[in-house]
């Protein structure tokens, strides 16, 4: 069994989680389930980044201690993912003993390589986003990340970056795929045409980090900690990554305003320590908010927890895959949300499950028997369905999540037509023998369309399966063979439609 690791970014906690956070969590585990569907051995990861000097500056603001203030904002991570309903197998923070110890060990192999040296720097400081950058770098007087940049000079180590420019190039040539999408390694080829420049991986301006080994005025840059978490995960350094299959097939999922440090930094990181590199960077867009960037001074950030309580975690997950192009922006909106919901999840789904399982019920002695023979038009749907249902893997290994749901969507509304032109209502009284035939097919159909659709809705997946009687360690299995009866006792609503004069949307006012 092939392993796989996924990770999604470890996020920051100088605020609490929004709709961005919740999108490459969701993202991370849809693409779990599907690997797992396949026959992998999946790791999959995520967690909080905890140290820094915007956390220790946000902390004194607070009057609190820093890991007390680390505590509550992790904890809202942690919390979110069971609203999210999301499959995670460890979660890090950072201020955990033993990625403390990971992170030790792993400073001191770069130091033993010779990659380490101390130094001076002056530059521009980012402290949102703990960086450093040119002058020529600098958007409007911003860091190009948009954070405020402050002149600052101070002692630190230095990572020999500058001796991996070629190194990095070569590998990106080799192995194009690396990053993805596209425009993302184009923009990481267009950063590094400028000529890499040694990087600052120490600080000593604040002390809310992880002490430098053998000298703990300095604290080791909080990319370089944070970065680590992948290795910390993986049971370093007790574990030998260089024999691990799980470090070798390994795919960081990030927002597209980190791909630089995942990209270049890390890379890097990993050949000074003689380790190897992850199998791809896989980066997203941003979304917008109603046409907006998210803002709490605007009032528009988006809380996927309001949703997730109001619509159900099926609903949001499918929403986000569906609505955004993935690598591109995409903007959110409440009415967008509900458009989507209803003529997707609730009419054109939710209503086909229920009409054609209730009419078994009533009309078939709750059960349907595979067909002797196929008509001209019972060969065409099929043949039309597998279509859209063969293709679509293919889409969702390339991350085109929303174009493998546009390819679900149409197979549902095949089987809409379908069931409308055959009128199984008219055959009850004409042909029950017909009308079997034709529920039977609708019923296979809406169970491939729904093992596809497992890993975006897994809830309510999970409720068609048992309607249908198949356990569901078999539904979602490659090697499942469908039965020759579908036998239904219980019909469950799945998506009840959004009737916005009646729902109750104060839950999305401001806090």
């Amino acid at each position: 069994m092939r392993s796989t690791y996924i990770t999604t970014p470890i996020y920051y906690v100088n605020a609490k989680p929004h709709i961005g956070h919740a999108y490459t969590t969701i993202v991370c585990d849809v693409f779990s389930r599907f690997c797992r569907m396949l026959g992998s051995d999946v790791f999959f990861t995520t967690g909080t980044d905890e140290h820094g000097k915007k956390i220790e500056q946000s902390a004194n603001n607070a009057g609190i201690a820093p890991q007390l203030f680390t505590d509550s904002i992790s904890k809202l991570f942690r919390d979110l993912l069971p609203f999210l309903n999301v499959t995670n197998d460890d979660f890090i923070r950072t201020t955990e003993r033993r990625h403390k110890d990971a992170v030790a060990h792993f400073w001191n192999r770069l130091k033993e390589s010779g990659y380490l040296y101390l130094g001076e720097y002056s530059g521009w400081y980012d402290m949102r986003n703990e960086a450093y950058f040119s002058e020529d770098e600098l958007v409007d007087g911003k860091s190009p990340l948009g954070g405020e940049a402050l002149y600052m000079t101070e002692k630190c180590y230095f990572f020999r970056l500058s001796d991996f420019q070629d190194r990095l190039l070569d590998f990106y040539e080799k192995n194009p795929s690396f990053i993805f999408p596209s425009q993302r390694r184009n923009e990481v080829i267009s950063f590094m045409s400028r000529g890499l420049n040694d990087l600052a991986v120490s600080r000593t301006t604040f002390t809310w980090g992880i002490p430098v080994p053998d000298d703990p005025g300095h604290v080791i840059y909080v990319w370089l900690d944070a970065l680590t978490n992948y290795l910390t995960l993986n049971g370093y350094p007790n574990n030998d990554q260089s024999s691990s299959e799980r470090w070798r097939n390994v795919i960081h999922f990030v927002g597209k305003e980190i791909v630089r440090f995942h990209a270049v930094y890390w890379p890097a990181f990993l050949m000074a320590a003689k380790l190897p590199l992850p199998k791809q960077i896989v980066s997203h867009g941003w979304w917008l908010s109603e046409g907006e960037k998210m803002s709490k001074s605007l009032g528009n950030v988006q809380d996927p927890i309001k949703y997730c309580k109001l619509f159900g975690s099926d609903a949001l997950r499918y929403y986000l895959l569906r609505e955004l192009s993935f690598g591109e922006d995409g903007n959110f909106s409440l009415s967008g949300f509900i458009n989507r919901y209803n003529s997707i999840l609730a009419n054109a789904y939710g209503n086909l499950c229920n009409r054609v399982f209730s009419f078994v019920v009533k009309s078939c002695d709750n059960k349907v028997e595979r067909p002797r023979d196929l008509t001209g038009d019972d060969q065409l749907f099929v043949t039309a369905v597998d279509a859209d249902l063969k293709g679509s893997s293919s889409l969702f290994q390339r991350y085109a999540f929303s174009k493998y749901l546009e390819k679900l969507e149409h197979a549902i509304s095949l089987a809409n037509q379908y069931v409308d032109f055959q009128k199984p209502w008219a055959l009850k009284t004409s042909d029950q023998g017909r009308m079997r035939d034709v529920l039977f097919l609708a019923v296979e159909q809406i169970y491939k369309i729904t093992r596809l659709f497992y890993p975006v809705i897994p809830i309510c997946a999970e409720k068609v399966f048992t309607q249908l009687g198949i356990p569901m360690d078999k539904a979602i299995a490659t090697d499942y063979a469908l039965p020759d009866e579908f036998h239904i006792d219980v019909v469950e609503s799945l998506f009840p439609r959004i009737d916005q004069s009646t729902t109750n949307f104060d839950v999305f006012a401001d806090d």
